[in-house]
């Protein structure tokens, strides 16, 4: 069962537009999902939100086999890659959002196993205009990919890293304002240590999120994430 949602400054964050940052490689695409895309097994489970027009998303395909997937490019590479697609999303995709939605709104953003990496780190980073994150089944060090390199590309996209030394109080004061989810559970093939591990990260540094365990409805696979995201959209409204 859902935990209970935190009070959050609803003045701040909208719950109209949702970026979801996928953790499969391919072709960067950026577009809203109207009805058509709605069917697709996993965005279908808020086909009736997104029709009624409650919620718009917008699909922000991943650059992990160019960055922390590519082995055979250098860790420096990858972790440039990756410094470069934070900027992407940052300099493009937010305006593009705010352009469609016609209002320069608070942005959530939503992603499970690799993607959960990506919507969380987002929100961290940019927290002025990303004001809640819904990070299922995530990772949230990424050491392993970078063959024991380590430079400064890697370092402010590495939450663990940037968040347990963060102090500036601009940056402390936005967070304070979003509402971050991170998910977790005793299903099958998920592993909750880097969920509790970031949780105690936030916790450290006074930042309000909440740890949800799923208990047996959180393992790592699409129809766990599933009913996750309807759970979780759903009770916006």
């Amino acid at each position: 069962m859902l935990p209970t949602r935190p009070a959050t400054n609803e003045a701040r964050i909208s719950p109209l537009a949702f970026a979801t940052p996928g953790h499969r490689t391919g072709r960067r695409r950026l577009r809203p999902l109207g009805t058509a895309a709605a069917r697709l097994p996993l965005i279908g489970a808020l086909a009736d939100l997104i029709d009624a027009g409650k919620v718009k998303f917008f699909s922000v395909n991943s650059i992990n086999g160019l960055s922390f997937y590519d082995k055979s490019a250098h860790p420096f590479h990858r972790s440039y890659v990756q410094s470069v697609f934070d900027s992407y999303l940052r300099e493009e995709v937010v305006p593009f959002i705010w352009s469609s939605c016609q209002s320069q709104i608070g942005i959530s953003t939503m992603g499970m196993s690799f993607g959960a990496y990506h919507a969380a780190n987002s929100l961290f980073k940019h927290p002025d205009v990303i004001k809640r994150c819904f990070a299922m089944s995530g990772v949230y060090d990424l050491k392993n990919f970078m063959d024991g390199l380590y430079d400064d590309n890697f370092y402010f996209n590495n939450p663990v890293d940037y968040l347990a030394n963060l102090s500036d109080s601009w940056l402390l004061g936005e967070l304070a304002s979003c509402d971050i989810r991170i998910a977790t559970g005793t299903g099958q093939w998920e592993n909750s240590g880097p969920s509790y591990r970031l949780s105690e990260i936030l916790a450290a540094k006074g930042i309000r999120h909440s740890l949800d365990n799923w208990g047996p409805e959180g393992g790592h696979d699409w129809p766990y994430w599933k009913h996750q995201m309807r759970e979780y959209i759903s009770r916006l409204f």
